[in-house]
């Protein structure tokens, strides 16, 4: 690389940061829109893009599924603990719901500043508000899914992520998460037994570049889901 292509590629990685930030905040100023619109009492899921990108409302649709209870999806792509810990109004409490699921944290995982004890201590501040605020809610916190490198070639943003967000650092922070549902009287919920392959990756038919997941792939995760949601 040369002095020149150097503060190209800072420059245009710093265009890409500008550009995510401005989505989160497009998202969170719809969303302020939209929450007076819903009705309280219904299905809350929050999180990051693992949870946005989760097609619930489709699935549901395909296989004729009625629930009780509306589901609200306020997921925000890119987001942290930290994140969503200063945005509980728009993602959580304005919708007032009567069960929130929670996948949040894999993106505190994506660089070497990372700590278990950090992302967890942001988590248990999310939980206690949500306590304090809503305190007959049912919490359900989801285990983090696996990823896939093999899906990552050819990526290199996203195969630079992976150097962090391991499987080893996964499967800790998700036990981590497990001892935060029982000290908070939440459920634990694993919907991971139909994605993950004999390696404990996510199944490469179901990866979109690594991270993500296709629709078939959450189409496993609702079934492992459906009981808490019914």
């Amino acid at each position: 690389m040369n002095s020149e292509q150097k503060p190209q590629e800072e420059y245009i990685r710093s265009l890409f940061v500008a550009r995510a930030e401005k989505e989160k905040k497009t998202k969170l100023e719809r969303y302020r829109h939209l929450n007076p619109l819903v009705r309280p009492g219904q299905i809350l899921l929050a999180g990051s893009s693992l949870m946005e990108y989760f097609p619930v409302h489709e699935l549901l649709e395909d296989r004729k599924i009625r629930l009780p209870l509306a589901v609200y999806n306020r997921g925000i792509a890119g987001f942290t603990t930290a994140e969503l810990l200063e945005s509980m109004d728009e993602c959580v409490y304005a919708l007032e719901p009567s069960k929130i699921f929670l996948n949040i944290g894999t993106n505190d995982m994506n660089g070497p500043a990372y700590t278990e004890e950090g992302m967890i201590g942001n988590y248990r501040k999310i939980l206690t508000g949500i306590r304090e605020r809503l305190p007959e809610v049912r919490l359900y916190l989801m285990a983090y899914y696996p990823v896939c490198p093999q899906a990552a070639k050819g990526h290199p943003t996203i195969e630079a992520v992976l150097q962090w967000r391991t499987k080893e650092r996964i499967a800790a922070a998700n036990e981590a998460v497990r001892r935060l549902a029982a000290e908070f009287g939440a459920a634990y919920i694993d919907c991971n037994a139909g994605i993950t392959d004999e390696n404990g990756f996510l199944k490469a038919e179901y990866a979109v570049e690594g991270l993500h997941m296709y629709g078939d792939g959450y189409a496993k995760v609702l079934d492992a889901l459906l009981p808490y949601l019914e």
